[in-house]
C-alpha cells in the first residue's frame, strides 16, 4: 500500500514545463538542448529512489505515434531517476501478456493503453492484486477507473471526434468516409461515433488493413472511384494519411484529406495544402506525464487528464514543423 500512496498522481509541474516550452519556438529549443544533454550525460534531476516503470501500449510495429509517445516518457524518465521498460504488441492477448511479463519482473509501475480492454482486464487486476500501481494513457479513459488505474492521460476519443466534425461542418463538406484501420479498437469506433454525432453531413465508415498500406490505399481508391459523393477521407492515425491523399489522386476525387494525429508528414501535408486539417493529441506530453510520478501529485482529479483534441491547420503548420521534425509534436 505504501507504494499506492507514493505512486499516486502525475507531476503537475512536469506537465506545465513541457506545455511552456512548446510555446515559443526558442523555448522549444532549449528544452530540447536540454534534455538531449541531461540524456546524454545519464543525469536525473531528482534524487529518488531508482524505480522501474514499464509502459506496454498497443502499438504496431514502424507506427511513429508511439515514437513520440515513448519519446516523452523517456525524458520524464531520464529526469526522474526511473529505470523504464517499453514493450508492445497489436495484438491484445500479447499485450496482456506483456503486463504479466511486467508484474513478473516486480515492476514499481505500469503504464498501459486499453484500445481493446476486454482483452486487458484480467492483467490489470493481477497487477492490482500484486500491489503494482497502473496509470492508462492514450485509450481507454471510459474503463481506466473501472480497472483500478490511478488514472488515465490522453484525449476523450469522443470528444475529438465531435470536434472533426465540427471543423468538417464549417468547411462545408457533406459526405465523409471515416477510415477505421483497427478493427476492435473501441476508441477509433468512439472518433467515428463522435463524428456522427457533430457532422451535419453523412458518415460512412471504411474498415481497413491497416498492417498493409498498399491494401489500406486500395480499399481507399475503390471507395473514393465508385461513390463520388465523398468529400472528405477522415483517416484516424497520421501515417495512414499520406496512403489517403495517394488514394485520392489516384482515383481522381476532388476529396479533402484530413487525419488524426500528426506528424512531420503531416505538418508538410498541412502546408502544402495537401491535407485540410489534423487532430492532435499531442503524444509527448502522454508519454511524459504517465512517468512523471515522482512528485505525489494528483492531476486531474480523478478525472482523465486530457492532452487533446486540438485542430491544427495550414496557419499552424509552420510553427509545428521543428517540433515534428523533433519528435516532440
Amino acid at each position: 500500500m505504501a507504494r499506492f500512496r507514493t505512486w499516486v498522481g502525475i507531476a503537475l509541474a512536469g506537465a506545465l514545463s513541457v506545455s511552456l516550452a512548446g510555446c515559443s519556438s526558442t523555448g522549444g529549443k532549449r528544452a530540447e538542448d536540454a534534455r538531449k544533454a541531461a540524456s546524454a550525460q545519464g543525469k536525473a534531476a531528482v534524487n529518488t529512489p531508482r524505480w522501474t516503470f514499464a509502459m506496454i501500449t498497443h502499438s504496431g510495429d514502424g507506427d511513429t505515434f508511439w515514437d513520440i509517445v515513448q519519446s516523452g516518457a523517456e525524458q520524464a524518465a531520464v529526469k526522474d531517476n526511473i529505470n523504464f521498460l517499453y514493450s508492445h504488441d497489436d495484438e491484445a492477448q500479447q499485450q496482456a501478456q506483456l503486463v504479466d511479463a511486467a508484474i513478473d519482473k516486480r515492476v514499481d509501475g505500469i503504464v498501459v493503453t486499453l484500445a481493446k480492454p476486454d482483452a486487458m482486464k484480467s492483467a490489470l487486476a493481477r497487477a492490482r492484486k500484486a500491489g503494482i500501481p497502473v496509470i492508462t494513457v492514450n485509450s481507454g479513459s471510459e474503463e481506466s477507473k473501472a480497472f483500478g488505474a490511478l488514472t488515465h492521460v490522453g484525449q476523450d476519443e469522443s470528444i475529438a471526434g465531435e470536434a472533426v466534425g465540427d471543423e468538417l461542418n464549417q468547411r462545408g463538406r457533406k459526405q465523409a468516409l471515416c477510415v477505421l484501420h483497427e478493427q476492435g479498437n473501441v476508441g477509433h469506433e468512439q472518433r467515428c461515433d463522435g463524428v456522427e454525432k457533430s457532422f451535419d453531413g453523412k458518415v460512412q465508415r471504411l474498415y481497413v488493413n491497416g498492417t498493409s498500406m498498399p491494401d489500406v490505399q486500395s480499399a481507399i481508391e475503390a471507395k473514393l472511384q465508385t461513390d463520388k459523393s465523398v468529400d472528405a477521407v477522415v483517416t484516424l492515425g497520421a501515417p495512414y494519411a499520406d496512403t489517403a491523399v495517394k488514394a485520392k489522386q489516384g482515383a481522381g476525387s476532388e476529396a479533402e484529406v484530413d487525419t488524426f494525429d500528426l506528424n512531420a508528414k503531416v505538418a508538410a501535408g498541412l502546408a502544402d495544402g495537401t491535407l485540410g486539417f489534423a487532430v492532435d493529441q499531442q503524444p509527448y506530453l502522454q508519454g511524459y506525464e504517465a512517468v512523471d510520478q515522482y512528485n505525489a501529485d494528483v492531476l486531474g482529479g480523478g478525472r482523465p487528464v486530457l492532452t487533446g483534441p486540438e485542430i491544427v491547420t495550414k496557419d499552424d503548420a509552420d510553427a509545428l514543423a521543428d517540433y515534428t521534425k523533433r519528435g516532440t509534436r
